[in-house]
């Protein structure tokens, strides 16, 4: 018996099982390889983009070999790296098995498209699918989480995968011996091979992208709930985003599987895509990824169209399917790079998703205008319904339900700052547990690094995931790009607060300066979150003095506590701006305290000033290797 949506479930597991393996292989690159920085750009740009280099090759090992043998090689290989990374190897073992699990997706997907010439309902499944377990973990993947529940849905997920690729296989074999149709091999919804095909297959790197870094992404949504009150915009409350991510995968597979009068689709879904990209570039998060989910899936669904019948006797159709689906990776690294290599390289950025955007609009409204039937009216409900309910489970994961504490007057609070980056330790992985080890018993904590939705570091909401581990409550300021800045936790009830945009003064990265208010039993406390970025060779002289001049106008005479990865050391002029705006070094009675790099410290980067009438004590920089730097504590006492 032959099923008719056996390739369409194959395809959309294959998806989640290579999104899982992206979402290490990204971050690996650039802490392991790149060891956050410390590579030059290019060099690791040239690593990241010849894997994808090497793919192009795929098309032609398939046309040799055939799609079948290939592509369930691959499939084993991709499904053998994805178990082994849930082992959480770290350092070099766990980038080379990432590495060999992208090249043996993208071989597996060259060979998928050799055979399946439409690929939009698996494609939007299997990308719908994996933002919906993405949620539901909150954001923390499963090979990061490890345990019992970490092996057994990742060998759930990698069986399943392997049980439709063989099934797929078979049926081919069998439908091959039954007749001489040249076509039988093709799944059975698949009439044939057509040029349209080649225009899904060439989206799927793009749509790859705008979902994981826009559109469907758990984390963005969680960035963008609970945005608080019109003048304190960063306080955590609880809200609505991730019952708007509800909508958005909604939003997204109504627009790929439900078929809409041509000639309106053809206008309306191009432009909702483009339009979705620039609200995400101009900050606006909710709005811009339901308007991008909706694009995007709409942009899908004009390239699953019918086209003439086509026998390919010489596997010409299939081969050119197989190289459009490589290429379209090949985009979706090359605009992966370029987005992010921007913070290092220091060039507007924000034209990158806008572009893939284009690119996929253009290809969409070029496409033919024969839409092909989908699922079954009935399918597509239930699936509907399903996964709106599965997303909606997650309402309660991103908010923050810790209650600040309110009561009695303290006479000392234990304070620490830390740059994390983005949750990953010198091993490059994700261990927030690590991090919540060293800043447990704080009571205000000042973060530099923060990452609440990054593509490149495999799309997580540190900040909730960590804020929920140490039950504080937050405010968050952004610095490069919406999701990526300063924190400041407290157990005290933020009252009120604000940031400041840092002039860039030559510097390719973003920063900011974010004052908090914090009540503390009736008496105020002003806390100051920043990290300066210092331009190419020097100092961050201008940074450190506007930060200064806005931390003496925003305590105006209060109590003061300012502090984060200031990238310049006791002696510099950097450092004496802020002696000079009248702070205190509060980290001086310890002096030397390196915390930079965290394996062989030797570097004084990380910095709290107090106003005067503040006393620091109990300073230390305990050592680990949860980041790239170590943390700093004290205790100060409050006059």
């Amino acid at each position: 018996m032959r099923h008719r949506h056996l390739p369409t479930l194959a395809l959309a597991l294959g998806i989640a099982v290579l999104l899982d393996v992206l979402r290490v292989w990204l971050p690996s690159v650039i802490t392991l390889f790149g060891r956050a920085a410390e590579t030059p750009a290019e060099l690791l740009g040239a690593f990241a983009l010849g894997w994808f280099l090497l793919a192009l090759a795929a098309p032609a090992l398939v046309r040799r070999i055939g799609a079948a043998p290939v592509g369930l090689v691959a499939a084993g290989v991709l499904a053998a790296a994805r178990l082994a990374l849930t082992a959480q190897p770290g350092g070099p073992a766990q980038l080379w098995l990432a590495c060999a699990g992208l090249l043996a997706g993208l071989v597996w997907l060259a060979a998928t498209a050799a055979s399946v010439p439409r690929p939009v309902t698996g494609l939007a499944l299997g990308l719908a699918g994996n933002a919906v377990g993405h949620a539901l973990l909150g954001t923390e993947d499963l090979v990061w989480r490890g345990g019992m529940l970490g092996w057994n849905l990742s060998a759930l997920l990698v069986l399943a995968f392997l049980a439709a690729s063989v099934a797929v296989r078979r049926e081919r074999a069998v439908a091959s011996a039954a007749g001489p149709s040249p076509s039988a091999t093709l799944p059975v919804q698949d009439s044939s091979p057509t040029a349209a095909g080649r225009r899904a297959w060439l989206l799927c790197g793009p749509a790859l992208l705008l979902a994981n870094q826009i559109a469907l992404a758990p984390a963005v949504w969680s960035a963008a709930d609970g945005t608080g009150s019109p003048d304190f915009p960063g306080l955590a409350r609880d809200g609505g985003g991730s019952v708007l991510g509800v909508y958005a995968v909604g939003l997204f597979l109504a627009g790929a599987l439900y078929r809409q009068p041509f000639r309106l689709a053809r206008v309306l879904w191009p432009a909702a895509l483009i339009a979705g990209t620039v609200l995400f570039v101009s900050g606006r998060l909710w709005p811009a990824y339901l308007v991008t989910a909706v694009g995007l899936g709409g942009c899908l669904a004009l390239t699953d169209a019918v086209g003439a019948a086509d026998a390919d006797p010489d596997g010409r159709a299939a081969a050119r399917r197989g190289r459009a689906a490589v290429v379209g990776m090949l985009v979706f690294a090359v605009a992966t790079v370029a987005y992010y290599a921007a913070y290092d390289l220091g060039y507007p950025n924000g034209w990158v998703p806008v572009a893939a955007a284009v690119l996929v609009a253009l290809v969409a409204f070029t496409a033919p205008s024969r839409l092909a039937p989908v699922l079954p009216e009935p399918v597509r409900t239930w699936l509907l319904v399903g996964l709106a309910g599965l997303v909606g489970l997650t309402a309660q994961t991103h908010v923050l339900h810790a209650d600040p504490v309110s009561g009695s007057r303290p006479t000392s609070v234990r304070v620490a700052a830390y740059n994390i980056r983005m949750g990953f330790g010198l091993d490059g992985r994700l261990d927030l547990d690590a991090l919540a080890r060293e800043l447990r018993g704080a009571d205000i904590v000042l973060l530099s690094e923060v990452d609440r939705g990054w593509w490149l570091n495999g799309g997580h909401d540190t900040l909730a995931l960590l804020a929920g581990r140490l039950e504080m409550p937050y405010v968050f300021a952004p610095a490069a790009d919406p999701v990526w800045g300063d924190a400041v936790l407290s157990r005290f009830p933020a009252r009120s607060g604000q940031t400041r945009p840092l002039t860039a003064h030559g510097a390719p990265t973003g920063a900011q300066a974010l004052g908090v208010t914090l009540d503390l039993g009736g008496r105020e406390l002003a806390v100051v979150a920043t990290h300066l970025q210092p331009p190419p060779g020097r100092d961050p002289v201008e940074q450190a003095r506007e930060v200064a001049e806005f931390a003496g106008r925003y305590a105006a005479g209060r109590p003061l506590v300012l502090g984060g990865d200031l990238n310049t050391e006791p002696a510099d002029s950097a450092f004496a701006e802020f002696t000079r705006a009248g702070l205190v070094d509060a980290l001086a009675p310890a002096r030397p305290l390196r915390t930079s790099p965290a394996d062989d410290p030797r570097t004084q980067i990380d910095h709290v000033f107090v106003s005067p009438g503040l006393t620091a004590t109990e300073v230390r920089a305990p050592r680990t290797e949860a980041s790239d730097h170590l943390p700093v504590t004290l205790t100060v006492t409050l006059p």
